[in-house]
């Protein structure tokens, strides 16, 4: 007899979980089912606690972050097509991009090469380097592309780097950010995407007749040489250098695309020397400056990897980046596209905010086209578009939440050149 005066035989068990063996009053909230012969071979319910069950979770999460399905691999054509649903122009670039990118994750997924001539084949890793003016889309291009492949992706600034043992970031900082994208599982961010913005401002300056080393420049780049190539790097999961006790993350860069930006100012005034072309003198009015980026598109088409040397790349980086893509400056058409035609345009994105507080929003096309002429004018190309609608709509914004709902307020020419009185409701028909 137990002490309750219950037979012994009667009893229940106390209860524990049948994976970790914690006890019931440790263990929380169980989960039962009916017990495998392997697990509980005296009893027909076995147990398992919430404990190992986050466990289990976070195992399987794992496994299906690690893995990229073969059979989910896009052609070309359809990563244009995605990235034509979120970017403007560039049709060249986003082609080369496209192959590249596939070719890259073909190589990575180890598709099987039956003919038996191809067999030994080692397919090279193709990183890529675009270059071209700030606000027109280079980090856009691949971040997108990472989203479309559901692959981790990280950017990263060349100015913030310098060599090892000086103050500034260390190279492998950006495989760090690339395993904090992957939530640190390895096998993830072995595959993943790395954006490294600014490359051109760590090109060496040869002019620099100064005896001190140039740690952030040349330097820079020898130590991304074997980044880029491939190799195991040893990571700090704390980042820097202010916790020699951490075990180190050992990163494989192998499979790791890398993506690098650079606006290279003056680089088209070499191409030009180089083709003995003389450029359009400095002048005023537009057609004077439309005609100097048409000019400078033209040049940057024509960039090979000794123009990029004379600039101050070290030729053992360019090497490492076969690919070279040159983005075009953004028009005010581009502009005016960007503002409307994009998935998730800055048009749409305040029309969703206004449909929140129960109102609509609309733009005149000339509205647009003013809009545009002033982000051109600012010559920071599409970034220029956010501040200019952020000023734009800041008094609306402030008090459409206290207004009348079902108003709709139309966007003119005239407001965005603050000759009209800011959004009065149209009138209804």
């Amino acid at each position: 007899m137990s002490d309750d005066g219950t037979p012994a035989e009667n009893q229940n068990p106390p209860l524990a979980c049948d994976f970790c063996g914690r006890p019931g009053n440790d263990a929380g909230p169980m989960i039962e089912g009916k017990a495998l012969q392997a697990i509980a071979p005296d009893r027909e319910i076995a147990h398992i606690c919430s404990h190992c069950v986050e466990i289990c979770d976070g195992i399987f999460e794992q496994h299906r972050r690690s893995k990229i399905q073969i059979d989910k691999l896009p052609v070309p054509r359809e990563l244009v097509a995605h990235l034509d649903d979120y970017i403007v122009g560039q049709e060249s670039v986003k082609k080369t991009l496209a192959v590249a990118v596939v070719n890259h994750y073909k190589r990575v997924l180890g598709r099987e090469v039956t003919d038996d001539e191809l067999k030994d084949v080692e397919v090279a890793k193709s990183n890529v380097l675009l270059i071209g003016p700030t606000g027109c889309g280079k980090t856009a291009l691949a971040q997108t592309l990472a989203r479309r492949l559901h692959v981790p992706f990280a950017i990263g600034d060349a100015t913030t780097l310098t060599e090892a043992g000086y103050v500034g970031e260390d190279v492998e900082n950006l495989i760090l950010k690339l395993v904090m994208a992957a939530d640190y599982d390895i096998a993830a961010a072995e595959k993943g995407i790395i954006y490294i913005d600014e490359i051109d401002k760590i090109g060496k300056t040869s002019q620099n007749v100064s005896i001190t080393r140039d740690v952030s420049g040349e330097g820079v780049q020898q130590a991304l040489l074997k980044l880029l190539e491939g190799t195991t790097a040893n990571v700090p999961p704390q980042g820097g250098r202010k916790h020699p006790e951490q075990q180190y993350l050992q990163v494989n860069t192998t499979d790791i695309l890398f993506v690098c930006g650079g606006t290279f100012v003056g680089l088209e005034e070499i191409i030009a020397k180089r083709l003995g072309h003389k450029m359009i003198g400095f002048g005023r009015g537009a057609e004077v400056v439309q005609d100097r980026e048409l000019e400078r598109n033209e040049l940057m088409a024509q960039v090979t990897p000794e123009d990029l040397e004379r600039y101050g790349m070290i030729p053992e980086l360019i090497g490492r980046l076969p690919i070279i893509a040159a983005l075009d400056q953004l028009s005010v058409a581009d502009l005016e596209k960007i503002l409307v035609a994009p998935r998730d345009s800055l048009s749409k994105q305040y029309r969703v905010l206004f449909h929140l507080d129960g109102a609509k929003l609309e733009f005149t096309p000339e509205a647009i086209h003013e809009i545009a002429k002033l982000a051109k004018a600012r010559g920071t190309g599409a970034r220029a578009l956010r501040s200019i609608m952020e000023n734009l709509m800041l008094d609306i914004m402030y008090e459409l939440p206290e207004r009348e709902p079902g108003q709709t307020y139309v966007v003119t020419d005239k407001i965005v050149r603050k000759e009209d009185r800011l959004f009065q409701p149209a009138a209804k028909a």
